[in-house]
């Protein structure tokens, strides 16, 4: 059966790993972010790659006007939908505490943006009865942190948000993954300082394309940070708020 992957923030690093293995699948995609011409180069190079047709589509999760026309160019699209949100950013925490005001691009950009159009996206895929969503979380969210709290917070609502989409979107057949990747080499966090056991775009795409295929809820990547998580949670309280990391 065809498939249509639509994927927010396609010019980011892992948006374009994971793009490049669906083009070589032969799915159709929509390749949506806020850079057309990038977007339009790199729509021929998913075409060249295999990709049954590739797209460029305006999208901005700060500009709300701009996902229903996403939206409608996925209604006319044969077969299932699915759809890959790799869409986000994050401020050093410092500038945050320099200007709260950054607090909403954080927010828009890594929650509430994807969550409204994941939001308006889901009738259509209950309708098509079947699909699948990734949803890029982050180990960020499992504990506030000093260095990145504000940004964690965002990951953290929106990994609720997908565990809530997960049960209302199993019951039409749609899968809900939610990836929580540790630190990954690109540009957000080129530059930053104390990282460790950095992972290469391409090997997270793998992960996620595996956790489609085999309809994994929720995945660390590498799978080594849900032992890592697990012991920073552990930590009590009254240590953690005097530890820096």
């Amino acid at each position: 059966m065809s498939e249509t992957w639509i994927i927010l923030g396609a010019t980011s690093s892992m948006a374009r790993a994971f793009g490049r293995l669906k083009a070589e699948e032969g799915a159709r995609l929509l390749l949506a972010g806020r850079d057309m011409a990038e977007l339009k180069r790199l729509a021929g190079d998913m075409e060249l790659r295999g990709a049954a047709a590739a797209e460029a589509v305006h999208f901005d999760a700060r500009a709300p006007d701009s996902f229903a026309p996403l939206i409608e160019r996925a209604e006319v699209a044969d077969g299932m939908i699915s759809a890959a949100v790799f869409v986000g950013s994050m401020p050093p925490q410092a500038a945050i505490d320099a200007d709260p005001a950054l607090i909403a691009g954080v927010t828009s950009d890594n929650f509430t943006g994807p969550a409204r159009f994941l939001h308006m996206l889901a009738p259509l895929m209950e309708a098509r009865g079947g699909g699948s969503v990734v949803g890029i979380a982050s180990v960020a969210g499992d504990r506030g942190r000093i260095g990145n709290y504000v940004y964690g917070a965002a990951k953290a609502g929106f990994a609720t948000y997908l565990s809530g989409l997960r049960n209302r979107l199993a019951r039409a057949g749609v899968h809900v993954v939610t990836v929580k990747p540790g630190f990954v080499d690109t540009s957000m966090t080129w530059g930053i300082e104390g990282m460790f056991l950095v992972a290469a775009p391409e090997d997270i795409a793998v992960s996620i394309n595996k956790a489609v295929a085999k309809k994994k809820n929720v995945i660390y990547t590498p799978f080594f940070w849900r032992w890592i998580m697990l012991i920073i949670r552990a930590i009590p309280e009254s240590i953690f708020k005097k530890m820096s990391i």
